[in-house]
């Protein structure tokens, strides 16, 4: 399951900067497909059964499922 951050001003401080950097993460510099929101490092992360956490900007959380 994938859910926002708990942290309601985190969440919206990250998303005026995606907004501010047209989709793109704004926590890293390149704009490329592989940056654009949600990123391929979190999806990647996401078909992993295995992992559980954090996208890199903190924005998205991954549970287990169980």
């Amino acid at each position: 399951m994938i859910r926002l951050n708990s942290d309601a001003e985190l969440v919206a401080v990250i998303k005026e900067g995606l907004k501010a950097k047209g989709g793109y993460c704004p926590c890293r510099m390149e704009k490329s497909e592989d940056t654009k929101c949600i990123c391929r490092e979190f999806r990647e992360q996401m078909a992993d059964p295995d992992f559980e956490g954090y996208c890199h900007c903190l924005l998205y959380y991954k549970e287990k499922e169980k």
